[in-house]
Parts: structure tokens; C-alpha cells; sequence
């Protein structure tokens, strides 16, 4: 009991304290993640303040849960549709922003003396932009909307990718102290499957689980069942050997991909706010405000580098993109800070025992530096574009407007409906069911060196186990393998019609196909089958076996090949329907709206807090027959949906799109906006 009071009474330390600094962060107008930073420092072990905060355990635990619901919410924001619109410019600006800012860090930690380790986490931490700073002061500067916004969106996303790939190197790096090719690619690879199967399989669960809930139109089962999944996700990360933070991250992407987004948003909204207070806050009790002072100059310096080499990094990857140097440099000015995976990484440091205790507080004072400096270089990106202008040689200036035209002249001039486009759609689709293939084998090699407790009871041979568990390895991977063949074939035979095309004797073009198209096939079974015996290699059962099983599973395949087709192509079908919802989500009684629009007018109404609309379903409100005026439109979270049903229900944020007279709307508007009793 004294153990859970006490745990309640630094709790309460936190949270009064932070609301009582950011009050006055946000009578200052400035960014309310400072004044956080602040009260944990105000209230840590190393402050003189009453009362503060010693225990380390309530340190640890406020800052894990705070990760957790930090990077959860990070992924609700970060789509998977908007990988589709992610182009050249975020993949070449992330890239490269994160490996010159690595090398950077890195140099600069063997400028000052530190070890290697404390080098290479400080470059990692000043590789990665905060997504919410940057959020927070375009939407303070009204430029959200603006295209140089959209392209740092974009490279945030590919940087948030590049992030989670850096956590889980810097995680097997600490482990091993080295940082060899070969460690370096197996531990991206055993990431890449687990990301792969993870969103593959969440996808084709989770919407359809969430949708199943909602039908219950019970927001505390909602906010239960997705508060359930974030930490039984971060739990499973956690389980093998990723971390929390991972997970959380993981499994918010997923969930951010289902139609009920909206309405999860909304539930999550305080309880995100409460816990990133709470991470923030959990980073200023780890503050040394005495480190501070002795490290002032690599702060400085820090601070200054930061901000130079993520502006002519960043700038530097727009315009090789294509685009001009006001937006290319637009982009660089709004990419120069870190944040919150900057604190991430550092703490994954401490959490790891590899790095030194002073990296934590630089990398949080860098980050509050870089963050106050963040509006002011957005703002005067315009003017220092106007000043190259005028002081650059004209015949520099003409070269850098000859190179964007040229680049999208070449981005405006590309073939979609090419047969490479085919060829490329059809080798990832084998791609990532082999990557799936490998992810039920490595389950499988999970359950043999964690053997369940009853199976020890069995007194069975070893060999049997490994018999049983390739056996159910290879029939899960069935249908995934079937669809590979097929795919193969008729990737086969689009290459091998490509060849015999270009051949410029019409008579051999038969026979060029026919040996094109089996020696693709051929090599491409070969290599599958390369692929299949390297993951049984471990759980391989001797020759006997194999013979035996290999005939049964062969026989089943034989016997329930149509089966195995009909599982793939359902499961297809299903994760199509998740990724590529359009905008319009239904489209039911009457898809289009402009027949009506001649007849009668349009009118936008956003349902607010305190209005009677707020958490009513539409035939609740018996708005037609009350008024007239029809709801045909409701925009949640970017998410439209045409036509609702009358069992939708209204959230606040939510805009309503109202159909009918002038009168009509007027009445329909006062009375969705008439205030609870």
C-alpha cells in the first residue's frame, strides 16, 4: 500500500507542476513541451526544489509509460496511404539528412573526446527531426497547408521508417560492441520480416476487429480494446528483444489504417496529452542541471551543427529532387531540430549502460534550443532566399532553374503503363510473400527453443518435434508459396514476351520465349526452394522424415490446391480493401452530389463540445424531418464519407455537410448547434 501511495504522490508532483509551468509557458507563447522539460527538472533528484522526486523506479516507469503512449500516438498520425504519396523527395531529403547528420554526431563526439559509443548515439540522436515540434509551429504559422509542408510530412514519415530501423541497430550495436556488415544486415532483415508480418497480418486483424467493436457504439469497449492491443503490441516487441517503443509505434500504424480512426483519435486525445506531459516531464527528472554548465560548449556546438547540417542537408535533397530553392529551402529550415526520438535514442543509451550520463541532458537541451529557433528560421527562409537571389552570380542562379525544369521535365515524362511496371509490382508481391514465408518459419524456430511446459510432460524425441513443427510451418506457407509460383509464371512470361520482342528475328521469337520464360521460371523455383531449405535448415527433420512429410504435405497440396488460391486471394482482397479506402469511404443511396447542387445549397457545420449533436446518432436527431435539410457528408479526420447512415454517430471535430434550401439550412444549423441541456 505505502509502495502505490507513494507512486500516486509523484504522480500528483508531476502532473500539478507541470500544469502550474506549462500555464506560463502558454501565457509566454512558447512551446508547451519546454515548459514540461522544465518542471521535470524543477521537481528531479538534482533540483533544490520541495517536494521532488528521488525514487528512480518512478523515474523509469513514468518515462516507459510515457514512450509507450508517445509513439503510439505517433503512429495513429503516421498513415500507410500516405507511403504511396511519399516520392523521391522525402526518400532522397530523409536519406541523406540522417546519414550526414550521423556523421556529424559522430565526429563531433570524437572532436570532444568521447568514447565511441556515446559518438555514434549522438549522431543518431541528431539525425532525426521531432514530427511534433514541427506540427505544432506550422500550425502555429498557419503553413500546414502550404507545399513546402507537405514535402517535410512526407520526409518526416520516411524519417520516422528510418528512426525505428536506427533503434533496433543501435539496440544489437550496444549488445555486441561492434558494428560488422554482417550483424548490420541480419538484424535488419530479422526487422524487416517482423514489420512486414506484424503489418501484414495486423492489417488483415485489426480494422476488422475494431469495426466489430464499434458496432457496440460503446466508447469505453473502444478505448478498452485499443488500449489493449497498444500494450499487448509493445509487449510482443518487448518479448523478442525489440522495444516498447517499437511496438507502440507498430501497432498505432496499423490501427491508424481502420475507418474508425476518427472516433479512436478522439478517445485517445487525453490520455496522449496526459502521458506525453508525462514523458516529457520523466525527461526533465533525468536533467543535471550542474551538466549543464560543464558542457556548455559541446551544447553550443551541438546546437549550431544541428541546425547548419539539417538545413544544407535537407535543402541540399529537395532541389536534387527537382524542386526550386525558396521551397527546397523552406523545407531545410523547417527540418532543423530533434526531438522526440532524439530522446528516445538517448535514453535506450542510458537503459543499455553504453552511454554516459551527460549525453541525455545535451541531447534535451539541443533539442529545447533548436525548437525555440525552429519558428524564426521558418519565418526567414523567404528573406534568405531573396538575398541569394541578389548576391549570387546570374549564371549560378540560371544553372539551378535549367536543373529543376530538367528534373521535372523527366518526372512529368515517365511511362506508367510499362511492362517494367508490371515486372516490379509482380517481384515485390514474391518478395513479401517469401518474407511472410520466413516469418511463419521463424515462429516456428520461436516455439522450439521456448518449448511449452506441457510438451516436456509428452516425454516425446526432440526429432518429432521438428517434424511436426516443419510440417505446420510448410502448410501455413502453402497458400503464400502457390501464389508465389503463379506469380512467377506469369512474371515468366512477361519477360520471356519482352525478349522475344525485341528480338529482331521474327522467326526465333518463339523459341527465344519459350527458353526466357522457362529459365525465369526455373531460377526462380531453384532460388524459392534455396530460401525454404536455409530457414528448415534449423528445424529440419532428418532425411526419413522429410521423404514422408514431404509426400503428405504433397498430397494435401495436390488435394486442397483450390483451397490454399481461395485463402490467398481472400486475404488479398481483404488487406487491398484496408490500404486503399479511398476518400469517400461509402458511397451508398446516391454517390454524387451534383445533380442535387442545382436544386439546392450547401452549408458546412463542425459539431462542437457543447452542442446537443455531440455523441447523438443522426436519426437521433430527426434533422430532415425537423428542418428539411440533409446530412450528406461527414468529414472525421480527414476521412469523408459520403451519404452517412442514420446510425452514425456525431463526434465533436467532426464537419457536418448539410443539403437544402437557405431556410432549411438555417433552421438545420441552430438546431445541431443548440447547447446540452
Amino acid at each position: 500500500m505505502h509502495g502505490g501511495v507513494s507512486f500516486l504522490q509523484d504522480l500528483a508532483v508531476v502532473m500539478i507542476v507541470a500544469g502550474l509551468v506549462t500555464l506560463l509557458f502558454n501565457q509566454l507563447k512558447q512551446p508547451v513541451v519546454l515548459g514540461y522539460i522544465i518542471a521535470g527538472v524543477i521537481i528531479g533528484p538534482h533540483s533544490f526544489s520541495f517536494p521532488r522526486i528521488h525514487d528512480e523506479k518512478t523515474i523509469h516507469t513514468l518515462g516507459e509509460l510515457g514512450v509507450i503512449f508517445l509513439m503510439f500516438s505517433l503512429g495513429l498520425e503516421f498513415s500507410l496511404r500516405k507511403l504511396k504519396k511519399v516520392g523521391t523527395t522525402a526518400l532522397i531529403g530523409a536519406a541523406l539528412e540522417i546519414l550526414v547528420m550521423v556523421f556529424v554526431g559522430y565526429e563531433l563526439g570524437q572532436l570532444f573526446g568521447w568514447s565511441k559509443m556515446n559518438s555514434l548515439f549522438l549522431g543518431a540522436m541528431l539525425s532525426i527531426s521531432s514530427t511534433t515540434i514541427i506540427v505544432k509551429a506550422l500550425g502555429e504559422l498557419g503553413k500546414t497547408k502550404e507545399h513546402f509542408s507537405q514535402l517535410i510530412f512526407g520526409i518526416l514519415i520516411v524519417e520516422d521508417i528510418l528512426a525505428i530501423v536506427m533503434i533496433a541497430l543501435l539496440s544489437g550495436i550496444a549488445a555486441s560492441g561492434t558494428l560488422g556488415a554482417g550483424e548490420v544486415v541480419g538484424t535488419v532483415l530479422r526487422l524487416g520480416i517482423f514489420l512486414v508480418v506484424a503489418l501484414v497480418v495486423g492489417l488483415l486483424t485489426v480494422p476488422r476487429l475494431l469495426s466489430y467493436v464499434a458496432k457496440f457504439k460503446s466508447a469505453e469497449m473502444l478505448l478498452i480494446v485499443v488500449l489493449g492491443l497498444c500494450f499487448g503490441f509493445s509487449l510482443l516487441a518487448a518479448k523478442l528483444e525489440y522495444s516498447v517503443a517499437l511496438g507502440a509505434f507498430v501497432i498505432g500504424a496499423i490501427i491508424a489504417e481502420s475507418r474508425e480512426i476518427g472516433k479512436i483519435e478522439h478517445l485517445m486525445e487525453p490520455i496522449r496529452d496526459m502521458f506525453s506531459a508525462v514523458f516529457f516531464v520523466a525527461i526533465g527528472l533525468m536533467i543535471q542541471p550542474a551538466m549543464l554548465i560543464k558542457y556548455w560548449v559541446p551544447i553550443l556546438v551541438i546546437t549550431i551543427a544541428v541546425v547548419v547540417g539539417k538545413v544544407l542537408a535537407c535543402s541540399f535533397g529537395a532541389f536534387v529532387a527537382g524542386h526550386d530553392r525558396r521551397t527546397s529551402l523552406r523545407v531545410g529550415m523547417g527540418l532543423a531540430q530533434i526531438g522526440e526520438f532524439s530522446f528516445i535514442i538517448a535514453q535506450l543509451g542510458l537503459t543499455l549502460n553504453v552511454t554516459g550520463d551527460f549525453l541525455y541532458p545535451i541531447a534535451v537541451t539541443v533539442s529545447a534550443l533548436t525548437t525555440l529557433l525552429t519558428p524564426y528560421l521558418i519565418k526567414s527562409s523567404d528573406s534568405l532566399v531573396g538575398w541569394f537571389d541578389h548576391h549570387a552570380p546570374q549564371n549560378v542562379a540560371t544553372s539551378l532553374d535549367v536543373y529543376t525544369r530538367w528534373v521535372g521535365e523527366m518526372s512529368t515524362s515517365r511511362s506508367g503503363a510499362s511492362v517494367g511496371k508490371f515486372i516490379r509490382r509482380w517481384s515485390w508481391q514474391i518478395t513479401l510473400n517469401m518474407v511472410l514465408t520466413a516469418g511463419v518459419f521463424i515462429a516456428a524456430l520461436y516455439v522450439r527453443a521456448n518449448k511449452p511446459e506441457w510438451y516436456g510432460r509428452l516425454n516425446v524425441p526432440e526429432r518429432w518435434l521438428d517434424a511436426a513443427l516443419w510440417g505446420a510451418a510448410m502448410l501455413a506457407s502453402m497458400p503464400l508459396l502457390i501464389a508465389s509460383y503463379r506469380k512467377l509464371q506469369a512474371l515468366a512470361m512477361l519477360v520471356g514476351e519482352a525478349a522475344a520482342h525485341n528480338t529482331q528475328n521474327k522467326s526465333g521469337r518463339p523459341a527465344v520465349q519459350s527458353v526466357v520464360t522457362n529459365g525465369v521460371t526455373i531460377a526462380g523455383v531453384i532460388l524459392m526452394a534455396v530460401v525454404l531449405l536455409g530457414l528448415s535448415a534449423t528445424i529440419l527433420p532428418s532425411w526419413k522424415i522429410f521423404i514422408v512429410l514431404g509426400i503428405i504435405i504433397a498430397i494435401i497440396t495436390a488435394l486442397s490446391w483450390r483451397l490454399f488460391v481461395k485463402i490467398y486471394s481472400k486475404a488479398q482482397v481483404s488487406l487491398r480493401e484496408t490500404l486503399d479506402q479511398p476518400t469517400v469511404v461509402t458511397e451508398r443511396r446516391n454517390p454524387s452530389l451534383a445533380g442535387l447542387l442545382v436544386q439546392a445549397q450547401l452549408a458546412a457545420v463542425t459539431i462542437t463540445p457543447e452542442c446537443i449533436a455531440n455523441g447523438r446518432l443522426i436519426r437521433e436527431l430527426a434533422l430532415r424531418s425537423e428542418t428539411g435539410a440533409s446530412i450528406v457528408g461527414l468529414e472525421r479526420a480527414g476521412v469523408t464519407t459520403v451519404n452517412p447512415g442514420p446510425d452514425e454517430e456525431l463526434l465533436a471535430g467532426d464537419q457536418v455537410l448539410l443539403l437544402g434550401k437557405a431556410g432549411q439550412l438555417e433552421k438545420a444549423r441552430a438546431l445541431l448547434m443548440q447547447a446540452k441541456s
